[in-house]
C-alpha cells in the first residue's frame, strides 16, 4: 500500500474515531447525582453563566465543553431563565435544547410576586399539562403531602417560573416551590442586619409579604420595609391596608371602607398590634431582602403619590400634609 494512501486511511479512521467521541459526548446521558434534579437559571444569564449555574447544581461536570458544543451547534442565544426539573438523565444535546428553547421542550407555569395561595391553586388547577393530584386536597393536606411543617400555606412558595415535563404532578411542583422559598428565606435570614424586631425567619416572611403588597416602585421597597420595622420597634400598629383586605377575604368588593378598618380580624393591623398570624401573599426575593436589610431611616409613615412611588414621613404632621397633597388634592 502506498504511503499516501495509508495516510489518507489513517486520517479517515482518526476522523471516524473523533466523530464517535463527539457523538458519544453529545448524546450520552449525563451522570446526574439524583433524579428528579431541580436547578434555576437566573434572568439575564448568558450561555456561559447558565452553564456555570448548572454545574453548581450538579447537572454538568464541565462548563467549557458544554459551551463549545453550543457554539458549534449555533445555539449561543440567551438561555431561558426559570426553575427547571429533570425527571431522568438526559444528554447534553437534550439539555441544551431545553434551556435554549424553554417552553418548546417543557411546559411552564409562573408564580408571580404578591399572589395568594388561592390564586396560585386556581392557576395550577387550570394548567393542562399538569397532573392535578392536589385538586381534591385541602391546604393542610397539601402541606402534609409535600412535607411542610407550617400550619398555613400562604407565603410558603417562592415566586418564579417553573419548567416541568408534561404530566408532572402539581404536588411535585409545589414541593419544589416550597423548597426554593425555604432556601431563599434561610439565606436572607442568616445575612440579616442585627437588632431587627423579628424573632424568627417566619416573621420575616410575614413582613415581606406585606412589603410585597405595599410596594409600587422598586426604589421604595427598602424604605417601606424600614417604616414597618420602625413601627414594630416602637410598638406602633402596622396599619397596612393589604393585610386588612386579606382578612376580609371574599367579603372585600374592591372598595376598602372605614367600617372595614374598624372590623376586628386576626389580619386587621389597625385594631391589632404586631404582625398578622401568617403571610398575606408570596413575597419575592427583593422583599425578603428588604425586611432583613431595611433602609436606614426614621420614617414612620408613607403615602402613595399617585405615580407608583411613595412619600415618606417621620412625623404625623408631615404625613397628614402629604395625605392632603397627594390623596385629597
Amino acid at each position: 500500500m502506498k504511503p499516501g494512501l495509508k495516510l489518507v486511511i489513517g486520517i479517515v479512521l482518526g476522523l471516524i474515531v473523533l466523530l464517535g467521541i463527539v457523538l458519544d459526548f453529545t448524546f450520552s446521558p449525563l451522570p446526574l447525582k439524583q433524579t428528579p434534579l431541580s436547578f434555576s437559571l437566573q434572568p439575564g444569564s448568558s450561555l456561559k453563566s447558565g452553564a456555570a449555574q448548572m454545574r453548581q447544581a450538579g447537572v454538568l461536570e464541565d462548563v467549557a465543553s458544554f459551551v463549545l458544543m453550543a457554539r458549534l451547534l449555533g445555539k449561543t442565544r440567551q438561555i431561558k431563565f426559570g426553575n427547571y426539573q429533570l425527571e431522568k438523565p438526559l444528554s447534553r444535546f437534550e439539555l441544551l435544547r431545553i434551556v435554549t428553547s424553554g417552553r418548546s421542550e417543557q411546559s411552564q407555569i409562573t408564580l408571580v410576586e404578591g399572589a395568594t395561595f388561592a390564586e396560585f391553586r386556581t392557576r395550577l388547577n387550570a394548567h393542562p399539562d399538569l397532573r392535578h393530584d392536589s385538586a381534591s386536597l385541602s391546604a393542610k393536606e397539601i402541606l402534609q403531602r409535600i412535607g411542610a411543617d407550617e400550619s398555613s400555606a400562604e407565603g410558603l412558595f417562592f415566586p418564579d417560573t417553573y419548567n416541568f415535563s408534561s404530566g408532572s404532578s402539581d404536588l411535585r411542583l409545589l414541593q419544589r416551590a416550597h423548597e426554593l422559598m425555604r432556601q431563599h428565606l434561610a439565606c436572607v435570614w442568616e445575612k440579616r442586619v442585627p437588632d431587627l424586631p423579628l424573632v424568627t425567619p417566619y416573621q420575616a416572611l410575614v413582613l415581606a409579604s406585606i412589603v410585597e403588597k405595599e410596594t409600587g416602585r422598586e426604589d421604595d421597597r427598602q424604605m417601606i420595609a424600614a417604616v414597618f420595622i420602625n413601627r414594630l420597634e416602637l410598638g406602633m400598629r402596622l396599619q397596612t391596608d393589604p393585610s386588612v383586605i386579606y382578612g376580609l377575604g371574599e367579603k372585600f368588593d374592591g372598595n376598602l371602607r372605614r367600617r372595614d378598618l374598624l372590623a376586628d380580624t386576626p389580619y386587621n393591623t389597625y385594631t391589632r398590634s404586631g404582625l398578622p398570624p401568617t403571610p398575606i401573599s408570596f413575597p419575592g426575593l427583593a422583599s425578603l431582602q428588604a425586611v432583613t436589610h431595611p433602609a436606614t431611616s426614621k420614617a414612620l409613615y408613607f403615602v402613595a403619590r399617585g405615580d407608583g412611588s411613595s412619600h415618606f414621613s417621620s412625623s404625623l404632621k408631615e404625613h397628614n400634609q402629604a395625605v392632603r397633597r397627594y390623596q385629597l388634592k
